[in-house]
Formats: structure tokens, sequence, C-alpha cells
């Protein structure tokens, strides 16, 4: 009896890395279901990088020839410039971007592509390619980061004087100035610049040489694969350098936290661009309309920021839960962290981008807020600081001051329509200073580091500003060190360590 052939079998259109060990090819269900090059082709500059870097690191060793080296170096600069121009075949066949160059490298140099995987497998390539993509995306947030806190900045510049409501449990509390308000969020950003800085250290590590988990057994040199790739460390635990996605689920929960920063301040520009508030008007080229009320000014880039910031967070809990039933050491299911990291790492960015343009767009209504700052007994904390101040115990001030405010309700008056007479029927420690207690003086009391105060504010801002410059410097100084992929194509090959040199056993 004759079998017919499976339809799901498919002719093996691209060598595997693997096959020597299989008799027939992959089913084509098979082969499209694990196929990873579709997305993880983005990361073709870190991994034709990570072998040049590789290929210098054999050649020096002498566990490759030079000439041999030097067919790979030409042969992966081609492929370099036809990914530079979007002159590559993605095909699913080709599987991962590792079996693509490789296999492209077999096309253009022929037998000497083979001699590019020694010392190295998947395992370890991956781990680079990924480890290089997250540092220049870490520094490409903190970057993109210190340029909101420009915009807000300049923000908080063009409306110095502007006195705003301060909220607790979104009711109207204590008069600020809305620069303050808006070097809260600086401050914020600034936590997710030092968090990710700090994620960076410890993403900044080499994982090349640790092989498939165990090592490899050639007398290969990884601090001089460190050297050219500008790691200044290299892993210590060649099972951990294979297995540890660490790194990439730190990147993700500190973009989760940035999206969700970013959320709280679209929140607040959504709120604010509202008829209910009137504090801010946002440009035409960041509001929409509506296709049926001719009337309407939507957020909607603001609103988008806000809805963006589930799916990062989602992104987190699934690389999280991809990660929690791994044992030791690389599992296929690993392949299922790109997907959602390179979506968070563009979704953040692109908000951030968003959010800045933005904020260069915005209206500031300051008599409205003004206005704002002055209702609804805002001040009512002053007139309990003033007793207290006068030796009241400020719990009884307080009460004496909420007596006040509930009797100025029942009437449709505010603390500042009283007199002084009236004041001192609640307390005879009111005196003729009290007069007057308006938003604006209730904001300069508030004279402590930290505080409200004009003074202290501009305090705040020149300090932001020096923050943001060391941002600024730090990463500069880190994006120096990345490797230049035209120079680790093209520069000379280094001499080798000896004439010739035997793999270790």
């Amino acid at each position: 009896m004759t079998s017919s052939p499976d339809p799901q079998r498919s002719e093996r259109s691209t060598p595997k890395l693997w096959g020597g060990r299989f008799a027939t090819a992959p089913s084509s269900t098979a082969e499209a279901f694990g196929a990873s090059i579709g997305f993880d082709h983005r990361l073709w500059p870190y991994d034709i990088a990570g072998s040049a870097a590789h290929c210098r690191m054999l050649a020096s060793c002498g566990i490759i020839p030079a000439a041999d080296a030097r067919a790979l170096l030409s042969g992966l600069a081609t492929i370099a410039a036809e990914f530079a121009v979007g002159r590559i075949d993605l095909a699913p066949s080709w599987e991962d971007i590792h079996t693509l160059v490789e296999g492209r490298l077999s096309q253009i140099v022929g037998d000497a592509a083979a001699r590019l995987h020694t010392a190295r497998s998947r395992n370890d390539q991956v781990a680079l390619d990924l480890r290089m993509f997250a540092r220049e995306t870490i520094l490409d947030a903190a970057s993109a980061l210190a340029g909101l806190q420009e915009a807000m900045i300049a923000l908080a510049d063009r409306y110095p004087d502007a006195i705003m409501p301060g909220y607790t449990h979104l009711q109207r509390a204590q008069p600020v100035l809305f620069a303050h308000h808006l070097l809260a969020y600086v401050q914020m950003f600034q936590r997710d610049v030092e968090r990710l800085l700090d994620c960076y250290r410890r993403t900044d590590v080499l994982p090349l040489g640790s092989g498939a988990l165990a090592g490899v057994p050639y007398p290969i040199d990884r601090e001089y694969t460190a050297r050219l790739l500008g790691f200044p460390a290299i892993s210590a635990n060649s099972i951990d350098a294979v297995a540890d996605r660490d790194f990439v689920a730190e990147e993700m929960a500190d973009l989760a936290i940035i999206a969700t920063h970013l959320s709280r301040l679209a929140e607040e520009f959504v709120l604010w661009s509202s008829a209910e508030f009137g504090f801010v008007r946002i440009g035409d080229a960041f509001s929409t309309g509506s296709s049926i009320m001719p009337q309407k000014r939507n957020p909607d880039v603001a609103e988008l920021v806000r809805g963006k910031t589930g799916r990062v967070v989602g992104h987190l809990i699934a690389l999280l839960t991809v990660l929690k039933g791994l044992p030791l050491a690389y599992n296929r299911d690993l392949q299922e962290d790109k997907e959602a990291f390179f979506d968070a790492v563009d979704t953040v960015a692109a908000c951030l981008t968003t959010l800045t343009a933005m904020l260069s767009d915005v209206e500031v209504n300051a008599e409205r807020m003004a206005a704002a700052a002055g209702a609804d007994f805002s001040t009512a904390t002053d007139y309990a600081d003033y007793l207290a101040r006068k030796g009241l115990p400020f719990r009884e001030a307080h009460q004496v001051v909420g007596r006040l405010v509930r009797a100025c309700e029942a009437q449709g008056r505010t603390l500042g329509d009283l007199t002084l007479e009236e004041l001192r029927e609640a307390s005879p420690l009111f005196d003729q200073d009290v007069l007057g207690l308006t938003a604006a003086r209730a904001v300069a009391a508030r004279d402590v580091p930290g505080g409200t105060a004009p003074a202290r504010v501009a305090a705040a801002r020149a300090a932001a500003a020096q923050r943001i410059a060391e941002t600024r410097a730090a990463v500069a100084e880190r994006r120096a060190r990345l490797p230049s992929l035209e120079t680790l194509l093209h520069a000379p090959l280094d001499a080798p360590t000896s004439e010739s040199r035997s793999p270790g056993v």
C-alpha cells in the first residue's frame, strides 16, 4: 500500500539549522505556527552586529581562518545593506531572524558561512539580540521622557503666575500654582527615567559565549566580544544567561509605570478641557470633532494615551505569565516575549511623542483657573492655620473653621465675605490681618521646600531643568558606548592572538 502525500508536509524551501536530525520536512502548519521571522526581523541590526563581533572574536582567537572571517564580514555587510532598503525575503520558512541571516549568508559566501555558528547557539544569540535592542530602547525612552519634561516646564513657564485649585478626591482642596501641578508630573517622570537607567545597568551584560546552556568547548574570548559590542560585563552563569528575561520584564514594568503616569496626565487634560472645568484648550491639531454634533471638540489624543495604557500593562502581565512556569534553561515559550515587548516599546514611544507635541499646543484659561481656585472654601485650611499660629490647637481651629464653612453654605456666602466681627464671634483670635485671605496669599504661604509658593516653585523648576540636563548627559554617555554596525562590518580584522589554536574539549 502506498500512502498519499501529507498536504501539511512541505518541501523544505530553506535549510533548517537543526535539520540533520530529521528525515522529513516540517509540517507547513507547524512551520507557520512556529515562525517568528514576521516580527523578530526588526532585530536584524543587532543580529548582524552580534554576528560580526562573534566572527571577529573567532578569527582573533584563531578558531576560524582570517580569510573566512573577511568573507563573512563582507557577506554580513551585504545583508545589512539589503535590510536597510527592504530587499529581504521574510518567508515563514526562514523561521527566525537568525536562520535568515545565516541562510542568506550561505547564499552569498558559500561554505564559509557554516563557520559563523561555531561556539554559538541560537539561545545565547537571541539573548544577545534582545539585550542590544533593550539597551537602545531604554535610552530612547529616557530621552523621550526628558523631552516631555521639557515640554511641561515650557508650558509652566508660559503661565508662571497661574493659580488653580489643587484637588483631593477630585474635590477642590487648596489653591496651588499651575506650574507646581505640572512639576509634580515632571518629578513623576524623573522617577521613570531613574528606573530606566537602573534597568539599563542590569541589561548591559553580554550573554554571548554561553552556548545553548552549558558554555562552549572553544577557547573563546568573551571579554573581547564584550568590548566590541560595548558591554561592560559578561554573564556569570551560562544557564541563567540563556534563560533570563528579567531584563525584558523589568523594562516592560518600567514602561507600564510610564504608561500609567502618561494616562494620569492625559486624564487631567481630558478633565481640564471639558466645559465643566474649562481650564485648558487643546489645539485643533490634537482634537477631533463629532460625526453628528458640529460643536464638539473631543480630546481624542489624550483619551487614546489613556486607553493604550491598558495594552502596555497587559503585555507585562502576559510576559510574566509566560515566564512563571518555565524550568531552566531555554524553552521555546520565550519566543512569546518579543511581540509583547516590541509593542510595549512602540506604544509608549508613540504616547510620549504625541503628548509632548500636544503640550506645545495647549492654551490655559488662567482667569477660569483662578476663579475656581478661590471658590468652594479653598482657603479654609488657611483660616485654621491662622488660628493655630495664634495658639489654638489645630484640631480646635479645624472645628471653628468647619462651623464657619457650614454657616456660610447656609447663607450662600464665602469666608471672604465675613466681617471681622463675624469671625471674632467664632474665635476671638481672629484679627484684622486675616481679612483678604485670598488664594494667592494661601499659595504664597506654602513657602517650604517642595511647597507651592512662587519662590519654591521657581527653585524646583531650576532643579528639574538640571536633572533633565543630567539625564541627557547620561543617555549620551551610554549611547557613545554602543557599537557601530559600520565599524563592526568594515574595520580591519585584529591580528589573531596566536597562529593556531585548537578548540577546547
